[in-house]
């Protein structure tokens, strides 16, 4: 009886090292197929089907979805630029032709003041369809990654600095006034970035009556260095503020007004893709403040 248990035993004992070792040797597998596909080096003739156990197959059939995945998106992207591309180009020398047109028409001497109206509207038209069509396309190239920012350690005095309001501000008869910015850095693109704050600035003064006042300002914390730009404007409900940054929105109440309801969304996106945030409080009647906060270090994800 004992030798039948030692018998039992020494099966046993075989039995649970055969299972470690298939075990061991399908992880081994299942392991090299993660580091395949993580390296870009996945294929078909590295691993077949005859040599694959039911769990190897099925991880072997979603690596080869998500690789088949990349590749088409990669595709898509590709096509992407190459249109936007046509589109811009296609686009931008027909829109100067006209406004050329335009220009020469409202000079020649021929034209009485019904006719001189008709063609200065013609002008403000065109040039707010190159406006949508040139924000349309920094918009998608953004998206597409076809625009990258490539966040970096600048000052943000000089940032500041470069926010030209002073014309427009002077047209409507606004005040724009700088605060003393204390001389700090955070990481930021600082082409883009200028952009996003110019966005932001531009509405303030689109929106502020004339005898208001806009200003600029920064204040530093231990991680993030905010730049504020509040207004006197016609200001926001609460409702409001969470609508502001979606595409394409505007508030009923500034359809007049000249815009498509990109600039803030172009804004947010930069912002936020160099690891920065945008926050606003607003009360209506009693005008905007926002408030861009970069970061003092990289964050930006790198996956």
């Amino acid at each position: 009886m004992k030798y039948l248990y030692g018998l039992i035993i020494l099966i046993l004992l075989a039995v649970i090292a055969a299972l470690y070792r298939y075990t061991a040797k399908t992880l081994s597998k299942l392991d090299r197929m993660l580091d395949s596909a993580i390296d870009g080096t996945f294929s078909e003739r590295t691993f077949t089907e005859q040599s694959l156990s039911r769990i190897e197959s099925k991880m072997y059939r979603f690596l080869s979805s998500g690789i088949l995945s990349t590749r088409q998106i990669n595709t898509e992207k590709d096509s992407i630029k190459t249109l936007i591309a046509d589109i811009s180009h296609q686009t931008k020398t027909p829109v100067a032709n006209i406004l050329l047109y335009v220009q020469l028409l409202k000079e020649s001497p021929c034209l009485d003041d019904s006719a001189r109206k008709l063609a200065s509207q013609l002008e403000e038209q065109t040039e707010k369809l190159n406006f949508l069509t040139a924000s349309l396309i920094k918009t998608s190239r953004l998206e597409n990654g076809i625009i990258n920012v490539s966040p970096k350690e600048n000052s943000i005095r000089k940032l500041i600095r470069c926010i030209d309001c002073s014309d427009a501000a002077d047209a409507k008869g606004i005040r724009c006034q700088i605060e003393p910015v204390p001389e700090c850095t955070a990481v930021f693109d600082f082409k883009w970035t200028l952009e996003a704050i110019s966005n932001i600035v531009d509405n303030a003064v689109k929106y502020t009556a004339a005898g208001g006042t806009v200003t600029i300002g920064a204040r530093e914390y231990e991680m993030f260095v905010c730049i504020h730009i509040a207004d006197t404007g016609i200001g926001m409900s609460e409702e409001e503020t969470a609508k502001i940054f979606a595409r394409f929105y505007r508030s009923p109440e500034v359809r007049d007004e000249r815009g498509v309801g990109i600039g803030l969304y172009l804004a947010r996106e930069i912002v936020a893709k160099e690891g920065g945030y945008i926050k606003v409080s607003s009360r209506k009647g009693a005008g905007s403040v926002f408030s861009v906060f970069l970061p003092k270090m990289s964050n930006v994800s790198k996956l």
